[in-house]
């Protein structure tokens, strides 16, 4: 079955929906590529599925594999070196030295854990630190978010020679994520730390939980533990810094995580204020439906074998639509999340919870560019919104979904090439934090 919808992957909520023997697959991965180096390609084409058999033959491994070694030379040494849930398969690194060079391969297993797919990543961009990043204006601490049986890294970011400074609250989009917010060789979150330290602003940030723990999250789940908890154990720990002014306390939210900051904000009623970045107003399965069809708009493929795939993949997202558990238990799984997670999410009203606060500030920030949360969320918090004085609300029309300036809107491809957060949105923040 051919997929081309990522129902889920775009907005990055990865979470494991099949229990994978990990030991197993790195064993598989390695031998695979034992029997490629000895010659075996026959045996090592029974380590596909049936349908990785008919799209892959026996003498198209032959050929790859005498391809790479006319490139890169004999392997001198292979191991699998990583793994990561996607969706109903599981993906396992393996890093390749060889007599010439290095090559990283990605491969794909099922659930019978039989390969169907096998590919080369390009050699990974490295991350470049923003202009704006002058690391003479500040510090960085290490410290834990602790919490029965759990440690989230965190980092706490403050400014030198400033006193009594804000602190702002960095809360993750879904899925696992790192401090930094990581992805390819972008970190959102370290280049808003940076930029606003140098401004006299401090932060926090924290790995999530479902990076460290995704155990955790198996079963029956909803935004509170994903998110919602470690956010406020989070705030509790800015009141604490050293130097920090407990009456000037900021949480940035930014996808999922400021679609969350109005709840949070009820929460936690001391917040000076919330900062929603590429915040969704409408529900996720609009969301989903709409990367969809923009993915598919982007393949440029109009035959009918497309329409239908999508409006299979569509008709699957639709299911995400209910607001009670009924005859469903809390873990069945809706696309790749727990039936809880849906329940609680589709009985949330983010804008017209944001649309009752009135004594914190709210700024909202949106990406033009932006095709995982586009501009149509944006114009509906502005029309609910934009007359109420404790809110601001700023349009970047050049700025993807992390932030940082594009010539295009693009697809996912685009996280692959480093690009920091850009400047201007700093500022804003800056500016915004410092108002009276």
């Amino acid at each position: 079955m051919k997929k081309i919808f990522l129902i889920i992957a775009l907005i990055s909520l990865a979470f494991n929906s099949f229990s994978q023997n990990i030991f197993s697959l790195f064993g598989k991965a390695n031998t695979f590529f034992d029997l490629f180096a000895a010659g075996k390609f026959e045996e090592a084409h029974n380590y596909f599925s049936e349908e990785g058999k008919a799209r892959v033959s026996t003498e198209n491994l032959k050929q790859f594999w005498t391809n790479l070694e006319s490139r890169l030379g004999k392997v001198t040494a292979i191991d699998a070196s990583g793994s990561k849930a996607q969706g109903d398969y599981y993906a396992i690194t393996v890093n390749g030295e060889f007599e010439k060079d290095k090559q990283d391969f990605i491969l794909l297993f099922d659930k019978n854990e039989k390969l169907v797919g096998l590919h080369m990543p390009p050699k990974a961009a490295i991350y470049k630190k923003p202009v704006y990043a002058d690391t003479t204006l500040y510090k960085e601490k290490s410290t834990y978010i602790e919490f029965p049986g759990h440690q989230l890294a965190t980092i706490i970011t403050t400014p030198k020679n400033v006193a009594k400074f804000p602190v702002v609250v960095l809360v993750h989009g879904s899925g696992p994520n790192d401090m930094d917010e990581t992805v390819g060789p972008n970190k959102p979150f370290k280049d808003i730390a940076a930029g606003l330290a140098a401004k006299g602003i401090a932060t926090i940030r924290y790995v999530k939980r479902t990076m460290v723990y995704p155990n955790d999250f198996s079963k029956s789940f909803t935004v509170k533990e994903e998110t919602i908890d470690d956010a406020l154990l989070a705030i509790n720990m800015a009141k604490k810094i050293e130097g920090a002014d407990p009456k000037s306390i900021y949480l940035l939210g930014h996808s999922l995580g400021g679609m969350l900051a109005p709840r949070l904000a009820t929460l936690a009623p001391d917040l000076k204020g919330i900062i929603l970045a590429a915040a969704p107003a409408r529900k996720l399965t609009d969301l989903i439906i709409e990367q969809n069809e923009y993915m598919a708009a982007q393949t440029r493929d109009t035959s009918a074998t497309m329409q239908q795939q999508l409006k299979e993949a569509i008709s699957q997202i639709e299911k995400s639509r209910f607001t009670e558990l009924g005859s469903m238990k809390p873990d069945s799984v809706v696309i790749g999340l727990p039936a809880s997670y849906w329940v609680d999410l589709n009985n949330y009203d983010q804008v017209a919870v944001a649309k009752k606060l009135n004594k914190q500030r709210i700024f909202i920030i949106q990406g033009g560019y932006d095709f995982q949360v586009s501009e149509a969320d944006y114009n509906l918090w502005h029309a609910a919104l934009d007359n109420k004085s404790n809110v601001t609300l700023k349009l970047y029309p050049d700025l993807n979904h992390l932030l940082s300036p594009q010539t295009e809107k693009g697809t996912i491809l685009q996280y692959q090439v480093p690009a920091n957060v850009d400047e201007e949105v700093i500022t804003d923040i800056a500016t915004w934090i410092k108002q009276k």
